[in-house]
């Protein structure tokens, strides 16, 4: 480690900066989110609006009045656009022994400024030593994508909770048991979803013997590529004690899962469903009740097909702290990954999503319960989930409602995936495109004039139309 990172605390701390340039106006900017005194000594070459910006802010002094700011203050900067004045605030400042930084001279610094994380209480810092200042702010940048917004106000919280933790509990070893549910589980939770006062009733709770509250999210992974996961499911997966998932769910994104996290599958398939969704109920809220950080972790998102409003309601019912992260929906994933608008202002003005999943009738046939002519209506495009194995029945009364036969359809499976397999056609096809690719399942269906749009669907029916023409070629022969 070539640098030793350290923290100024700068209540009553005063600075000096020198400089009335951009650099120089940069570095006040950081100093002036502190209730730090700022000196700024300049020589002729102070930007316009330099003072009006800091305005009551700092004091701008000449040169000539350095002697006392610089007696009393805790470190300075210098960032002065001419060699010359560079060198005589470096020469000034040696003289009493300051830390010092120089900006873009790494090697006159006693210390450089880091890319700054700000949360209020809760301050990061990534430093490379003046090598690659550009390369710290990108990794500030992802440790930032990766922190909740209301982190400092957790860290206050504990803070103003502090003094009633020393007074309920005077072991140690009590106080750190204490900590480590209070800030990894509801209590936090509460905190970081801005419900202060639900936090202070649980952290009082927990300090009058209660047992440590567990929280349930109910967290939408996306289509499957774990890039398209938002950053809060990211966090909630690394964080959590016990995942809870599903089929649908990547390998890739289970890889994301804190390493000594307990993942339990409860997923559901055709004719298959592993744990009853009554004992996914049970499961979530027991673990909760033991306290445990808990993810049920959903394919797409969790409000979408996805049971997610029942577990809520079950969670909500048991009286468990319960929290929803949408997920990109597999829907827009997968029309995405093949470039297929859901809407368009020439072709589709309405958007439905409905389910292809059917109950067997007493005749054995299976076919959707839906509203069959308002969904065969023009310029929508209409988005089956689950509905491979109701794909016949589903082509057959939207073309008996009015749909026409030639309306283009999409298939894809698996979209974003590495594995994703997608194929265009016609309605009147639609059974015969799902089985002639080898598709089982899950897969989304597409229908509606959008769906003949991406280049794909294109190319294929110029393909077919050049079969067409072939044959009546070689009938007229």
């Amino acid at each position: 480690m070539q640098i030793f990172p350290t923290f100024f605390r700068m209540q009553d701390a005063q600075v000096v900066v020198f400089g009335g340039g951009e650099e120089a106006r940069r570095k006040v900017r950081l100093l002036a989110k502190t209730p730090a005194k700022i000196t700024v000594f300049t020589g002729q070459d102070i930007e316009p609006g330099f003072a009006q910006e800091f305005a009551g802010r700092i004091t701008i002094s000449p040169f000539e009045n350095i002697g006392p700011a610089l007696d009393v203050a805790k470190f300075v900067i210098i960032a002065c656009r001419f060699d010359e004045n560079m060198q005589r605030a470096y020469d000034l400042v040696r003289q009493y022994g300051l830390p010092v930084n120089v900006v873009d001279r790494p090697d006159l610094c006693d210390f450089t400024v880091p890319s700054i994380l700000d949360r209020g209480d809760i301050v990061g810092a990534v430093a490379t030593g003046g090598a690659a200042p550009v390369l710290a702010k990108s990794v500030r940048a992802k440790f930032e994508a990766l922190m909740p917004q209301r982190m400092g106000d957790l860290a206050r919280f504990a803070r103003e909770l502090r003094p009633a933790v020393y007074e309920a509990l005077d072991d140690f070893d009590a106080r750190r048991r204490f900590w480590e549910a209070a800030l990894n589980g509801a209590v936090a939770e509460r905190v970081l979803s801005g419900d202060e006062a639900g936090a202070l009733a649980l952290a009082q709770d927990m300090l009058a013997g209660a047992q440590p509250v567990g929280v349930v999210h109910i967290v939408g992974a996306g289509p499957g590529d774990p890039d398209l996961l938002t950053v809060k499911a990211l966090r909630l997966i690394q964080e959590a004690d016990i995942v809870y998932y599903d089929r649908l769910v990547s390998a890739e994104i289970l890889d994301l899962v804190r390493r000594d996290a307990t993942r339990v599958p409860v997923g559901k398939s055709k004719g298959d469903h592993l744990v009853p969704q009554s004992e996914i109920h049970d499961l979530l809220i027991g673990a909760a009740q033991d306290g445990n950080r808990v993810v049920r972790l959903k394919g797409g998102d969790p409000f979408v097909f996805g049971r997610g409003g029942e577990e809520l309601q079950a969670l909500q019912a048991a009286g468990v702290d319960a929290h929803i992260v949408p997920g990109i929906s597999s829907a827009f994933g997968c029309a995405a990954s093949a470039g297929l608008p859901l809407t368009h202002r020439d072709h589709a003005q309405m958007l439905t999503f409905v389910t292809g999943h059917a109950k067997q009738t007493p005749d054995g046939a299976k076919v959707p319960d839906l509203d069959w002519p308002m969904l065969a209506s023009a310029n929508q495009t209409l988005v089956v989930f689950m509905g491979v194995g109701t794909s016949a029945e589903i082509a057959r009364k939207l073309i008996e409602a009015g749909r026409g036969a030639d309306t283009p359809v999409a298939v894809i499976e698996n979209g974003t995936r590495d594995n994703e397999i997608r194929v265009f056609g016609a309605l009147s096809a639609l059974p015969d495109l799902i089985k002639a690719a080898g598709i089982k399942g899950p897969a989304l269906l597409i229908i509606g004039e959008t769906a003949g749009l991406p280049l794909e669907a294109i190319a294929g029916r110029a393909e077919l139309a050049g079969e067409l023409n072939r044959n009546i070629l070689e009938t007229a022969q």
